[in-house]
């Protein structure tokens, strides 16, 4: 199977993608976090995250998130001046702040506002499309509304995250749910959800063997060597680990030290990491990395928490 990376807001943006794929890599593609225009405007933020120059990742999917033909057309046209042909579309983005302007998984009660977007789609064909989308907003059959129109729409796959919008990540995945939308989809599907270990892949692998591919998100930010794991089909050793996301951590502090002033901007950036990475590391060392006040005592905490991992 293909092994994507998931597009999380905050986390996988350019140079956590950037360092990721040169230390550890075993990703086909790359997504970036949502595009958005709102109030007349793309944020300068997203932009510089698609900008090719900020990007050494080749495989690099801009992802959008838009209710209408009309925000949907500038952030096209970005994509279209940076060389992208690939656009991934956002139905799944259980945020209540976005799913109340009917973006991300939002939308997915709204036919009508799903059809427009897939007309979209269909004029502008000189982009390969695809979708990343859950089961619905509140019912797990909402879905089955937009079938027929996602299934006549040319699409390069589909992602299905089997949870509802309204669950966020609190509720198991819906494997059920997901198999009766993996055969009703007439596109091939991409399966993204609760992936944490190399043997949740294969598990996903072996119960649905026609699968394109998986999409890895939180499982990936906490152990960042999971789709190259799949490929050697062997799990890394702690300190092959540990080893790997030393150089990884202190590549993307060498960037985020020129880019970030003093203490805050800093540790507000790097320190969520760790609340995903490397989640049995041993208590008492994550906590010092998350309490660190000053950029010297991170630093020591995270040398002194991966010595001993």
């Amino acid at each position: 199977m293909k092994i994507y990376s998931a597009p999380l807001q905050g986390f996988t943006e350019a140079v956590w993608r950037n360092v990721h794929n040169e230390v550890f890599g075993g990703i086909d593609d790359y997504y970036t976090p949502f595009l958005r225009y709102e109030h007349s405007e793309i944020r300068s933020k997203d932009i510089r995250d698609v900008e090719r120059r900020n990007n050494a990742v080749e495989n690099l999917v801009p992802q959008i998130i838009a209710a209408t033909p009309e925000e949907m057309r500038p952030l096209l046209e970005l994509i279209r001046n940076e060389g992208y042909k690939r656009v991934d579309i956002n139905m799944g983005c259980s945020f209540p702040l976005q799913a109340r302007k009917k973006h991300g998984a939002g939308i997915l009660p709204h036919s009508d506002l799903v059809a427009g977007i897939l007309e979209e789609v269909k004029r502008n064909d000189d982009i390969v499309f695809s979708i990343k989308m859950r089961l619905g907003w509140n019912d797990k059959h909402e879905w089955q509304a937009l079938m027929e129109m996602i299934n006549d729409t040319p699409l390069s796959h589909v992602t299905m995250h089997p949870r509802l919008g309204v669950e966020q990540y609190k509720k198991p995945v819906d494997i059920d749910a997901f198999r009766e939308f993996y055969d009703a989809c007439k596109h091939p599907v991409v399966y993204n959800g609760d992936l944490l270990t190399l043997q949740d892949i294969q598990r996903v692998e072996n119960e649905f063997p026609e699968l394109d591919g998986i999409m890895l998100g939180r499982g990936l930010l906490a152990n960042p060597a999971l789709g190259l794991e799949y490929s050697a089909g062997k799990e890394m050793s702690n300190k092959e680990l540990a080893i790997s996301v030393r150089k990884m951590h202190d590549k993307m502090h060498d960037v985020m030290a020129q880019r970030l002033q003093g203490n805050t901007q800093y540790l507000n950036k790097l320190k969520p990491y760790w609340e995903y990475l490397l989640p049995d590391m041993q208590k008492r060392d994550k906590k010092a990395i998350l309490k660190a006040a000053t950029i010297e005592k991170y630093m020591y905490a995270v040398n002194d928490g991966l010595a001993n991992y």
